[in-house]
């Protein structure tokens, strides 16, 4: 496993990070001692960084696998959409609290858009500014799907790190393509951001063109880190494979082919049917104001997630 230090902070990340959505209760909903379990396992195989957000309500995942894992050798990234001293407050008590930790490594506002978003939380961010020179967090950043997001950032030295959404197709990039996005990327990067990227398989989309789709992000050189889910043990060892080999051993993919896939829909789906207009199968459709999965229908293509601009959509 190769590390790199995350831009100019003293952080030092692994080429992968431990996407931890996938196992929470929005998605597998996992028990927590399989989490932990999965968790601790991608630690031994070299994984040393794990992202996490308060609306993800996973901190015991991480909590337990604590248990089992030197705390200073582990990077935690958590994030909040905190807009106010009050509520960056609660939510860096929050995530303390729940992870039984003494410090957050990476704390970012969550899907932040523009300068104008980013103004907006500036309260929020001068609070985490403040926790960082106590100690309670090594670094501040944002996450963002828009390509606004990451060149606005360039105007705040105060912002560290980058999460933004990358994969081949641009699946989830609310504002632009996937190139205006890495020409983003790279103007950060030149600035010294530390940048990890998300979604490189555009929320499960990419599954059946994993490889491919995963090396397009490996071989950006602007990235630090590359978060991906993973829902079990053989999901570490295939994106292990990924990072360092640019493949999957056939007897892992084998064993990945037999779980069953299905669609889901976040709960803040605002139902506006541009998933329905660009599914050809139809595979999806709105009911009382949602979109909803038709099971019988759907070839998971990800043309829907591609059309939502709320990124609602993802294979699990």
């Amino acid at each position: 496993m190769k590390y790199k230090k995350l831009g100019n902070t003293d952080i030092e990340v692994s080429g992968l990070c431990f996407g931890s959505l996938t196992i929470s209760p929005l998605q597998a909903a996992l028990p927590i001692k399989r989490g932990a379990e999965i968790i601790k396992y991608s630690f031994d195989r070299g994984i040393n960084f794990i992202d996490t957000a308060e609306l993800y309500d996973n901190y015991g995942y991480i909590k337990e696998a604590l248990k089992h894992i030197n705390r200073k050798d582990f990077v935690i990234a958590t994030k909040s959409y905190s807009y106010s001293k009050e509520t960056a407050e609660a939510s860096l008590r929050k995530a303390l609290n729940d992870l039984d930790t003494d410090y957050i490594d990476i704390f970012l506002l969550h899907e932040q858009e523009s300068e104008h978003t980013i103004r907006g939380h500036y309260e929020a961010i001068e609070y985490f500014l403040k926790a960082k020179e106590k100690g309670l967090i090594r670094a501040f950043g944002i996450s963002t799907h828009r390509v606004q997001g990451v060149v606005d950032s360039l105007k705040y030295d105060e912002i560290e790190v980058l999460h933004p959404i990358v994969n081949k197709l641009g699946i989830g990039i609310s504002d632009g393509t996937i190139e205006d996005m890495i020409k983003g990327i790279e103007m950060a990067y030149n600035k010294g951001k530390g940048i990890y990227g998300m979604k490189p398989l555009g929320g499960g989309h990419l599954i059946k063109s994993v490889e491919e789709a995963f090396n397009f992000v490996r071989d950006i050189p602007f990235l630090h880190s590359i978060a991906i889910g993973m829902q079990s043990q053989d999901e570490v060892d295939a994106n292990v494979n990924l990072l360092e080999k640019g493949s999957i051993p056939k007897y892992i993919k084998d064993k990945l082919n037999k779980k069953g896939r299905k669609l889901h829909i976040a709960e803040w789906c605002l139902g506006c049917g541009k998933c329905v207009e660009v599914c050809q199968h139809g595979g999806i459709e709105i009911v009382n104001g949602k979109a909803v999965p038709v099971y019988d229908k759907c070839v998971f293509c990800g043309y829907c997630a591609k059309g939502c601009p709320e990124f609602c959509i993802k294979v699990i």
